[in-house]
């Protein structure tokens, strides 16, 4: 079963769409890269592990940040990807360490037909 990593950002205007995105589909396991406030605030009904970050870090920090707290956990070859969430450095971060990692990338998003992949 596909693993999924999420972006979580400090605009709670896009966290409803996460928590959909990781309730209404089976995941293997479930990532969300956050900082410290979307950790202490962010919740779902599914089981989850936090990836977290210091957003003042600069974007190669922020990879191997990432890098090492991914490393070993996603045993699939891919991994569902929804960046709804967050700024484009964490984006660009997040996406850099799962390439980095090996990990061929599937973006999945809430549409008006439930989660689908893009």
């Amino acid at each position: 079963m596909t693993d999924l990593v999420v972006c979580i950002g400090e605009g709670k205007g896009t966290w409803g769409h996460v928590q959909k995105v990781i309730e209404d589909m089976e995941w293997g396991s479930i990532y969300v890269v956050t900082n410290k406030f979307g950790a202490e605030k962010f919740t779902s009904k599914k089981k989850f592990e936090f990836i977290l970050i210091d957003e003042n870090k600069r974007l190669t920090e922020l990879v191997e940040d990432i890098r090492k707290q991914i490393h070993g956990k996603i045993k699939d070859f891919e991994v569902g990807v929804n960046f709804i969430s967050g700024n484009g450095k964490e984006h660009m971060a997040a996406m850099s360490a799962l390439l980095k990692e090996g990990f061929g990338i599937r973006l999945v998003a809430l549409t008006f037909d439930g989660v689908k992949e893009l």
